[in-house]
């Protein structure tokens, strides 16, 4: 496919891609973990603050999500605080999609949690581990196996997600194409070309994230013979 000497900014989009899902994926690895233990939490407010999180998240479409960051952040401090801040668009793109991300991962997470035998916390806590140390050693390496699949489906929306971020000017892989498809009036071209691009990147991490979960059932299926 000739791209017209364009060739080298959609691989520079594609750089700015990758960097996106990945920050915006450990961002909202966290918030999900934070809010699957806030949702099985014992104390109300906790709870409360859980499910409003995912309620409202989940709710509201990511390119509204995107566009309220990254015009509505400075207008708040700038209303609050009388600072003017201007926020990137990596930025915007990061936190956005990393709330979005973490409102689906917190539902993940809660039914791994669910799933996770109550014995073995029990266990734990008769020989006198403390609560982090139950998390830790206990709940978390399982949390991980159980997880996994619903998690590497969430990234792979997620990697497809960044796309939205190109409307506030973020070069990445849909940016470029549009700016490459302005100049040479071939859009369909390069539009084929950044399909071609995210078709690759899928097939890449639906081959990891299964390397991933045998890896991570290993030991499971070893103790289950």
């Amino acid at each position: 496919m000739d791209l017209h000497g364009f060739g080298h900014l959609l691989l520079a989009g594609t750089w700015v891609t990758l960097k996106l899902a990945f920050v915006s994926l450990v961002f909202g690895l966290l918030l999900g973990l934070l809010g699957a233990l806030a949702k099985r939490s014992s104390f109300f407010p906790l709870r409360w603050v859980g499910n409003l999180y995912t309620t409202l998240m989940r709710g509201l479409p990511e390119l509204l999500l995107v566009l309220l960051i990254y015009f509505g952040t400075s207008q708040l401090l700038e209303l609050t605080f009388g600072v003017y801040v201007e926020i990137s668009a990596f930025a915007a793109g990061v936190a956005a999609l990393s709330i979005a991300f973490g409102a689906y991962a917190t539902e993940v997470f809660r039914a791994a949690l669910q799933e996770l035998p109550k014995g073995q916390v029990e266990a734990a806590q008769a020989l006198g581990l403390s609560p982090w140390q139950t998390f830790w050693h206990v709940m978390l390496p399982q949390l991980w196996r159980l997880a996994l699949p619903g998690l590497g489906n969430l990234f792979l929306v997620l990697l497809k997600d960044t796309a939205l971020v190109s409307v506030i000017g973020l070069e990445d892989i849909m940016r470029q194409a549009y700016v490459a498809s302005g100049y040479t009036k071939l859009p369909f071209t390069f539009y084929l070309a950044a399909a071609g691009i995210y078709l690759t990147l899928t097939i890449v991490f639906m081959q990891l994230l299964g390397w991933l979960e045998k890896r991570a059932g290993r030991g499971h299926l070893e103790a289950s013979r």
